[in-house]
């Protein structure tokens, strides 16, 4: 444990965050606030990093649609140290990590130096991981490690075939990868970005194909080809991927960037017993403790982790750009406590 950086403490009555306000339209930006302004919440954490995700862009459109209350502090996941606690469980100085449960979303969240948050939400990172890696997880490595955990349920070993991944360059993808190249599985990565192959397998992955290089005839049926497979994309590529599974496979599907609607049929279920299972965070927090263990033990993306880079608030408003655009590989994590 590191002590809360007593001198580095902003004032809490004007402290810097950066918030999404509601006018004639939608503006995002660096605001002061005091601690009156937060959401309610139990325990004051003096925020060290913030884990930057696409869904926070998106909180920044008129056409996200994320944000239903205003003003809002956004980010979804944090680490940090304990200022002030009504939960024993919690001390002062507590290396501590938030995610999910709504923050950023319907409660002030991780963009800000001060953040307060209930006590159920507040998770003590165990031994090997840093306040950085843990914003460097965040939303993304939980997910992974997540995804990961509900294929292993599901009856997914080492061995039994090669595991599809796509939208490989993304972060919940990318820790997907090693994540699975450190249990023993054999990947292929599938990315519509180019040179992005020594990337992909320096994380593990044994192919890297791109997305057009899966090849499609449009049958009900495809020649059997994965074992197991991530997938961040959804739409006719988590179609594909159904119809490519061998019998008994298992899809985990986490993401939706090709679009919301499913098109597919049921032979890939009846005919080959394949499985399609659903990734929210939100449903598994049970399993917080049990996966954060792992994140810092066998499930840990180490190599992913080495490539997180740190930028300043007043450079967020870039990178929120950037992610929208599709320019981002990787995972960035916002320097709150510089």
């Amino acid at each position: 444990m590191t002590n809360t950086p007593q001198h580095s403490l902003p004032d809490q009555s004007a402290f810097r965050a950066f918030q999404v306000r509601q006018g004639a339209g939608l503006t995002a930006g660096v605001v002061q606030l005091g601690l009156a302004e937060l959401s309610p919440g139990g325990v004051l954490i003096r925020t060290a990093y913030a884990g930057v995700n696409y869904k926070d862009a998106l909180a920044t459109t008129e056409h996200g649609r994320v944000i239903r209350q205003f003003p809002r502090v956004i980010g979804g996941d944090a680490s940090g140290w304990v200022v002030a606690s009504d939960n024993p469980a919690f001390r002062e100085g507590d290396e501590v990590a938030v995610l999910g449960r709504g923050f950023g979303v319907d409660h002030d969240g991780g963009f800000s130096q001060y953040l307060r948050v209930p006590a159920d939400w507040v998770t003590p990172l165990p031994p090997g991981i840093t306040l950085l890696e843990a914003a460097g997880l965040g939303i993304a490595g939980y997910t992974a490690a997540l995804a990961v955990h509900l294929l292993e349920e599901a009856g997914v070993r080492p061995g039994q075939g090669r595991v599809l991944v796509n939208g490989a360059t993304g972060a919940v993808s990318s820790m997907g990868i090693e994540m699975l190249a450190r249990l023993g599985h054999g990947i292929t990565a599938v990315s519509s970005k180019a040179g992005q192959e020594g990337h992909l397998r320096a994380l593990g992955a044994h192919e890297v194909l791109a997305t057009a290089d899966l090849s499609d005839r449009g049958r009900p049926l495809e020649a059997a080809r994965w074992a197991a497979a991530l997938d961040s994309l959804g739409g006719q590529h988590l179609d594909l991927i159904l119809r490519t599974l061998e019998p008994r496979g298992c899809v985990a599907s986490y993401g939706n960037v090709a679009g919301n609607t499913l098109t597919t049929s049921v032979l890939p279920f009846i005919l080959r017993g394949v499985r399609l299972i659903g990734v929210n965070l939100t449903y598994y927090m049970d399993l917080e403790a049990e996966l954060w263990k792992r994140l810092a033990t066998d499930l840990k993306p180490q190599r992913a982790l080495d490539q997180v880079h740190t930028l300043a608030l007043d450079d967020l408003p870039g990178q929120l750009q950037r992610m929208l655009a599709g320019l981002t590989v990787g995972r960035a994590v916002v320097d709150l406590a510089a």
